[in-house]
């Protein structure tokens, strides 16, 4: 999951929304100042943090080079990484204007089976939450 938006706009909250769904237990913080910090639960959680970085430091790091295909890789500021394909989720955070306290969040998929799961959790959320 790629995550873009300003400084404040709930990047880390909804990495640690993502922690607390995958049964992560403890502290989960922005790794801005270690780049990436890997989470266990039911799932790994490699959560990592662009924002130091330009798109050539972080292609000669490697962090795409050796993925484990069974961890969720959740990055923070990817839109400092230049291009990264094949990701399933490329998530926009933006305020709203005059609301800093609400949020416009866009979410695009890398997949149309993607596409078509959110479409059934909203309807389902929908359907649960009615005139929310």
């Amino acid at each position: 999951m790629l995550l873009s938006g300003p400084l404040g706009a709930g990047k880390t909250t909804l990495a640690q929304g993502m922690a607390l769904g995958l049964g992560v237990r403890g502290r989960v913080q922005s790794p801005s100042f270690v780049l990436e910090r890997i989470h266990r639960g039911r799932l790994t959680l490699r959560h990592l943090d662009f924002y130091r970085l330009t798109p050539e430091e972080v292609e000669d790091a490697g962090f795409f080079s050796d993925q484990d295909e069974s961890a969720v890789t959740l990055v923070e500021w990817a839109e400092r990484a230049g291009e990264i394909s094949g990701a399933a989720f490329r998530v926009s955070i933006s305020f709203v204007p005059g609301r800093p306290d609400r949020r416009k969040i866009l979410v695009e998929t890398g997949s149309p089976e993607w596409g078509d799961k959110i479409r059934d959790a909203v309807r389902e959320q929908d359907a649960r939450y009615p005139g929310r």
